[in-house]
């Protein structure tokens, strides 16, 4: 670590303020920039929910307050982009350059755009960072007749506080979300939900937008008979993240759908690094999706600065989300596809929750209002605990005890 006086992290999300956090608490004490195109970094996944209901503005969704940054000695150079990268050096679209002995790049990812004709249109509106969710957020206003593309975490969080604002909601989602990382019957179960309170269901394949005088016209296949032609006032596309790569591939680092780095965030230049939505890990050769998860983003965060200080790779434990949708809480550690057996504890209607487990130990689990029951599964999955089912499924079981055995 004595031979590196400056590190720049390229992007203000939550994996770049982290990695500034951790390489302050870790002991760096030299040069340390963190480049963003805001005014301030801020949370993003609040934007579905409390910045669209108007109960946070953005200030509130500041990911540090504005005096952290000169107390930890991290020279925040705000509203500026970056326009190339190089082993030791970045350029920023004014032209300075800032000499680097280590370059985190914490890109992220912009909104996907499906391959519709017409989804550039200006009533298509897309939901990742404070100026879409500006633009949306007009144009939710009571009676207005929304279409949200995509029934994933963006999409159901969006329909939620869309239709808790007054609006007309339909989903268009020709399979079931999330049946992948939450086991079909959860998914089922949650995507239930949006019919139950009035949100009308199509479980169709939009084919194209066609903007009109009066809204944006929306064809769909397989919608039924009368369903192929609607006319929204807006629409919303909530159909996964492209990687921002750009700057990675100028610089003629490895790219496959997104920056591929090791298991200490290294790309394939060892001066420069990737972390949060942009990277993604090759691990034991093995090539892993980007996470795009607000938990991972901070590990990959601490991962990189125990890199740079040249220190042990904190542990990895199961990978953990959350979202929030029409007043439940969701949480959900691990992954379903790898259970052979499902345990249910508790009743939907009150908090309730999923266990995944092969081989009688815990590999997943998923629960609506019950913290405290993924908190306990979590501790299992990195553990290796052995649990009995039907103890594990008993309300009058304190999971504690299961982690004792």
């Amino acid at each position: 670590m004595s031979d590196i006086a400056s590190v720049v992290i390229v992007g203000g999300g939550l994996a770049g303020v982290s990695t500034a956090a951790a390489l302050r608490s870790g002991g760096y004490v030299g040069e340390l920039y963190l480049v963003d195109a805001g005014a301030f970094p801020y949370d993003r996944p609040p934007l579905s929910k409390d910045f669209l209901s108007g109960a946070k503005d953005l200030a509130q969704l500041a990911l540090q307050p504005a005096e952290w940054y000169a107390e930890q000695d991290v020279r925040l150079l705000n509203r500026s982009t970056v326009t190339s990268v190089d082993a030791d050096s970045v350029v920023l679209s004014d032209g300075t350059v800032l000499p680097a002995d280590r370059i985190v790049l914490a890109t992220g990812g912009r909104a996907a755009l499906p391959p519709i004709p017409g989804a550039d249109g200006p009533r298509v509106h897309v939901l990742r960072d404070v100026e879409d969710a500006e633009r949306l957020k007009a144009a939710l206003v009571p009676g207005a007749r929304i279409l949200v593309v995509g029934g994933g975490l963006i999409g159901a969080e969006t329909a939620a506080s869309a239709l808790a604002l007054g609006c007309e909601v339909v989903l268009a989602e020709p399979g079931t979300p999330l049946a992948a990382s939450v086991g079909p019957e959860m998914a089922e179960w949650l995507h239930a939900m949006h019919p139950a309170r009035g949100i009308d269901c199509l479980a169709a394949r939009v084919l194209a937008f066609e903007d009109g005088p009066d809204g944006v016209r929306a064809k769909f296949e397989g919608a039924g008979e009368g369903q192929e032609l609607r006319e929204f006032d807006a629409v919303v596309v909530g159909v996964g993240l492209a990687p921002r790569t750009g700057l990675a591939e100028a610089a003629g680092l490895e790219v496959d759908g997104g920056v591929i780095v090791d298991a200490g965030q290294t790309t394939s230049n060892p001066a420069i690094l990737a972390v949060g939505d942009s990277a993604r890990r090759r691990i034991d050769g093995d090539l892993r999706p980007c996470a795009g998860h607000w938990e991972a983003a901070q590990d990959d965060g601490r991962r990189a600065a125990a890199t740079i200080l040249g220190k042990p790779l904190p542990a990895e434990g199961a990978s953990w989300w959350w979202s929030d949708r029409h007043g439940v809480h969701v949480e959900a550690v691990g992954s379903m596809a790898a259970a052979d057996t499902t345990v249910v504890r508790g009743a939907p209607g009150a908090a309730f929750a999923v266990f995944g487990l092969r081989d009688g130990r815990v590999v997943a689990a998923v629960a609506v209002d019950d913290s405290g029951a993924v908190r306990a599964a979590r501790r299992m999955i990195d553990r290796g605990t052995e649990v009995d089912a039907a103890a594990l499924a008993d309300l009058a079981t304190d999971l504690r005890r299961l982690l004792r055995r």
